[in-house]
C-alpha cells in the first residue's frame, strides 16, 4: 500500500504565522515543555523524558499522521520563531479536534486567540465540526474557545499525565458549516 503524503499548508494571522514544525523548533519545544505550567495544561509528562521532543517532531512529519501540528511563529511581531503550537486531529465524519498552547512568557497577549481564529478561518481539514477540551483548572483556554465561537457542551474527564490522575475537563464544539 502506498503512503499518501499529507500536505500541511502555512497560514498567516495578523501578527503570527502558523507553519509546520521543523527540526529547528526542537530546542524551544523542549524548553517550553519543561515548564510545569505548559506540561500540566497540554497533558505532557513532567519532567519530559529524554528523546520525547525528537519523537514528537518525527510523529508530526509522519505521512500517516492523524494530527497536524503548526508552530505559532511570532517573528512578524518581533517575537521568537516558536511561541506555542496549535494542532488539529482528524476524526471521522468531517470532524477535527483542536488543541493549542502558548508558552507562559507570552500569555495574555491574545496570541492563542489569534492562532485559533486563523486555524478556524483556514480550516485545513475541511471540517464541518471542531471539538476541543480543556482542563477545568485552565479557564483562560476555555475563554479562548468561547471567544472563538465554540459552544460549551459539558463536563468530562481526561487523564492528566503531568498530574498523574484523572481530572475534570470542559468540552466544546464549533460548527463550521
Amino acid at each position: 500500500m502506498l503512503e499518501q503524503k499529507i500536505e500541511q499548508p502555512s497560514f498567516e494571522a495578523a501578527r503570527l504565522n502558523l507553519r509546520p514544525l521543523r527540526a529547528g523548533d526542537a530546542a524551544p519545544l523542549e524548553s517550553y515543555a519543561g515548564d510545569p505550567l505548559v506540561a500540566r495544561n497540554i497533558n505532557l509528562p513532567h519532567p519530559l523524558p529524554p528523546g520525547a521532543t525528537q519523537a514528537f517532531l518525527a510523529q508530526c512529519a509522519d505521512p500517516g499522521r492523524v494530527e497536524d501540528v503548526w508552530a505559532i511563529d511570532g517573528t512578524r511581531a518581533g517575537l521568537p520563531a516558536l511561541v506555542g503550537a496549535v494542532g488539529l486531529e482528524r476524526m471521522d465524519r468531517q470532524q477535527s479536534e483542536i488543541g493549542f498552547w502558548i508558552a507562559p512568557q507570552f500569555w495574555n497577549q491574545g496570541l492563542a486567540s489569534e492562532a485559533v481564529e486563523a486555524m478556524i478561518a483556514a480550516n485545513p481539514h475541511g471540517a464541518r465540526t471542531l471539538f476541543a477540551w480543556v482542563f477545568q483548572d485552565n479557564p483562560a483556554s476555555g475563554r479562548v474557545l468561547s471567544n472563538a465561537g465554540f459552544e460549551y457542551l459539558g463536563d468530562a474527564e481526561h487523564h492528566s499525565v503531568a498530574q498523574g490522575m484523572t481530572v475534570p475537563t470542559w468540552t466544546y464544539l464549533r460548527k463550521l458549516e
